[in-house]
């Protein structure tokens, strides 16, 4: 009679939806939340560009960090873009993007300074719509390994 699993955490971002074949949809099943890590993908998604534009980049240009971003460009690019379009900070639009995910409990975040504790509350306020969910999906698509087909057959050879 002991409590059973409630939580599962994953990594889980707009440009890493991997949890979107298998895990997000048997947690759904079983009731069991997803608490996901890494919401900004390492900062890739918190407004690179345009921090890059104004100087105030922190992240050195190497690294894991340095070749998701270069793999990604146009993407963060084009995501960075419709995030100015909709008056919103890069970092608060990926949060509350997560946010809108059925089954997501609430994301891990990890601000380096009070003042992004209190900005990734803006999150909170943010609805997305559905013509909005539906650009962010063409700019960072689901996966879909081995065609279209959902888990587990996604996966079989």
């Amino acid at each position: 009679h002991f409590l059973g699993l409630v939580s599962e955490q994953s990594i889980y971002n707009l440009m890493n939806r991997w949890v979107e074949l298998e895990v997000l949809p048997a947690a759904r099943h079983y009731g069991v939340g997803l608490i996901p890590y890494s919401p900004l993908h390492g900062g890739v998604l918190s407004g690179v560009l345009r921090k890059q534009r104004e100087g105030s980049a922190v992240r050195s240009g190497s690294g894991l960090w340095a070749a998701a971003f270069d793999e990604h460009r146009d993407s963060v690019e084009a995501y960075e873009k419709l995030c100015a379009e909709l008056g919103e900070d890069p970092a608060h639009v990926g949060l509350a993007w997560l946010l809108a995910q059925d089954g997501v409990t609430g994301p891990i975040i990890g601000p380096r300074t009070a003042e992004q504790l209190d900005g990734a509350l803006r999150a909170l306020r943010i609805t997305l719509d559905a013509g909005t969910l539906a650009e962010l999906d063409a700019i960072f698509p689901p996966p879909a390994p081995n065609g279209a087909r959902p888990a587990p057959e996604a996966y079989a050879w």
